[in-house]
């Protein structure tokens, strides 16, 4: 369970079929996998433009959210979760895609720049501050070429990740949901290092 300072994880994609286990959707698949685990069904909630998900009761609940906004408009569905549940901006993480992370890497934050990303970009800005959790799934590059890696973002991001790099995503989402379960009993910066610090070849 999350601790009391910790409500609202909130996994970035785009909704639709079309972009169902698509790189840019890595967020929703992590989301997907903790509702599985714990037996709960995401809903359609029109007032939070999103569909959410909860388990547990009292303090410990915890709320899922999937923006059924398009990426870039991300934020919309976050601050209506916020204001609506009454979260402070603490209490809330963002597990988000990151191409310049290379698969099997995580980087957890706890402020920033969007770093390009559109999803980060519109929540920061509805916000209007970007002091807010972040948890970056590596999705690796198109191209190790500035030039050529700019053609093939869109493509890539939109595409589906290999039966290869699946075991790889595996492993990193199976962590991820080690360390959410675990955030109660252990501090905020224990869970940054592990989680910066692991590689999937640890198993």
């Amino acid at each position: 369970m999350l601790s009391d300072d910790l409500k609202l994880l909130v996994g970035l994609g785009n909704p639709g079929a079309k972009y169902n286990k698509t790189r840019h959707n890595v967020g929703f698949m992590v989301l997907e996998e903790i509702a599985r685990k714990n037996n709960c069904s995401f809903l359609e909630n029109k007032k939070l433009l999103g569909r959410t998900c909860e388990y547990g009761t009292g303090i410990e609940k915890t709320r899922l959210l999937m923006p059924s906004t398009y990426m870039n408009e991300s934020g919309k569905s976050v601050r209506s979760a916020k204001d609506w549940f009454n979260y402070e901006n603490h209490q809330l993480i963002v597990l988000v895609d990151d191409m310049d992370l290379p698969l099997g890497k995580i980087r957890v934050r706890s402020k920033g720049s969007s770093g390009g990303h559109n999803g980060l970009r519109s929540i920061i800005n509805h916000l209007g501050t970007d002091e807010f959790k972040r948890l970056k799934i590596g999705i690796g590059p198109p191209s190790h070429d500035q030039k050529d890696r700019k053609s093939k973002t869109i493509s890539h991001v939109l595409g589906r990740f290999t039966n290869e790099e699946f075991i790889i995503l595996n492993f990193i989402i199976e962590e991820i949901i080690s360390c959410i379960e675990s955030i109660a009993s252990n501090n905020w910066e224990k869970i940054t290092t592990r989680l910066n610090s692991y590689k999937p070849d640890n198993k």
